[in-house]
């Protein structure tokens, strides 16, 4: 019994890393453009097929991953240059169903690219064997998985908070026409920030396609956990993205593994509950 919980507390950790660095480009980017971005899931989709194929010319997981992520980035700023920045003055129902236009595109493309079978990628090399952790026996892969989603909160946090770009992020969020008065380039810097949430997405894709494969279907599997997480904990917090991540990681791992029959029920009765929650807190918070 505690060999089984050990495992699915840290099977739990992976999954609910996995989750935050897909809802970190979310959030960015629903904090700064204020777009709900349907297309998200398909950039993961994209990273992982794009570095599956990166793979079988170089057999580097390292290129591999670092071409997903350049590679979807760039698609993400050019979609957004082209097409979404001449949405953000029309109203919220037309930017989701230009981004879900786009998710649907992006499923076509990978079927034709890549067809309509699993594939797979293989862990690196260096990271392919197993830990002794208290008596249990762990992939390396996941626990280097772990640390990486740490890395990034850390990293993407102190960027956010103690930097002068990150300041620049905060004041848009706050008043984008302000800081465009000042003489910022606004739009340049949505096209940033769009291209680096997609980027994160990608990076997401190609370190979980040795867990997860890539498939046609993997894009909406993705994007309805990462936009409870998003909801969960806050659009466009970075920090309540990280513990909604755990939240609902846990939650899901733990609900598959004890009562999988309830284990979707499971994750959107937290998700209402945090939101029931926030909602009795409004009050107290204006009043105050």
């Amino acid at each position: 019994m505690i060999e089984f919980a050990e495992i699915q507390t840290l099977n739990a950790l992976v999954y609910s890393m996995l989750l935050f660095i897909l809802a970190l480009g979310l959030s960015l980017t629903f904090g700064l453009l204020r777009v709900v971005n349907l297309a998200h899931g398909s950039f993961f989709m994209f990273g992982s097929y794009i570095a599956i194929t990166i793979w079988n010319y170089t057999g580097s997981f390292v290129l591999s991953a670092i071409g997903a992520a350049v590679i979807v980035g760039v698609i993400g700023a050019l979609l957004e240059r082209l097409w979404l920045r001449h949405f953000y003055t029309r109203g919220p129902l037309d930017q989701v169903i230009l981004t879900f236009g786009f998710a649907l595109v992006m499923i076509d493309v990978a079927k034709m690219l890549w067809g309509k079978d699993i594939l797979s990628l293989a862990a690196p090399a260096l990271l392919s064997g197993s830990v002794e952790i208290a008596d249990t026996s762990f992939p390396q892969y996941r626990l280097f998985l772990i640390a990486v989603g740490l890395v990034l909160f850390l990293c993407t946090w102190l960027a956010i908070e103690r930097t002068q770009i990150g300041a620049l992020i905060r004041a848009t969020v706050s008043d984008r026409f302000m800081v465009g008065g000042l003489g910022f380039d606004v739009f340049g810097l949505f096209t940033v920030s769009f291209g680096f949430g997609a980027a994160l997405a990608g990076l997401g894709g190609a370190l979980g396609a040795p867990l997860l494969g890539a498939y046609p279907g993997l894009d909406f599997d993705v994007l309805i956990t990462t936009l409870i997480v998003v909801v969960v904990g806050g659009l466009g917090n970075i920090t309540g993205a990280f513990w909604s991540s755990l939240l609902i990681g846990f939650s899901e791992t733990c609900g598959k593994a004890l009562i999988p029959q309830l284990a979707s029920f499971i994750i959107f009765m937290v998700m209402a509950t945090a939101l029931l929650v926030r909602s009795l807190r409004l009050p107290d918070e204006e009043a105050d």
